[in-house]
């Protein structure tokens, strides 16, 4: 088993700046792709992005990219994601995910979740 616990949520202004956490614990040497996924209130979770958890591969879903940046901290079994610009459409509960297989943009494609940390961005 994997535990997942995000960090890091908040209330912050448009046009600023919000970096969320998601520590790992557990059976992490069977982890080999982190993602990051949001859900807004009565919209589908979406994916919002992920990384090879050895590192060289990234993902981004078209409406991130370029504000977001996901990177990992493989001696603190942490992956973190850095959003600049935010937008009040970015306010939702982000969930951090992580599985055994490839990376995926896919949902439930992931094992392992965390409980989610809310983002609002306040216009």
């Amino acid at each position: 088993q994997v535990q997942l616990v995000e960090s890091g949520g908040g209330l912050v202004q448009a046009g600023g700046s919000l970096r969320v956490s998601c520590a790992a614990s557990g059976r992490t040497f069977s982890m080999h792709a982190m993602g990051w996924f949001r859900q807004a209130p009565g919209k589908e979770r979406e994916f919002v992005a992920a990384i090879r958890w050895s590192g060289g591969m990234v993902y981004y879903a078209d409406s991130v990219k370029g504000r977001f940046a996901i990177s990992r901290d493989n001696a603190k079994n942490t992956v973190y994601l850095q959003m600049n610009s935010l937008k009040p459409e970015d306010t939702a509960v982000y969930y951090c995910a992580a599985r055994e297989g490839v990376v995926t943009t896919v949902s439930y494609e992931y094992n392992y979740w965390g409980q989610g940390t809310q983002v609002t961005v306040s216009s």
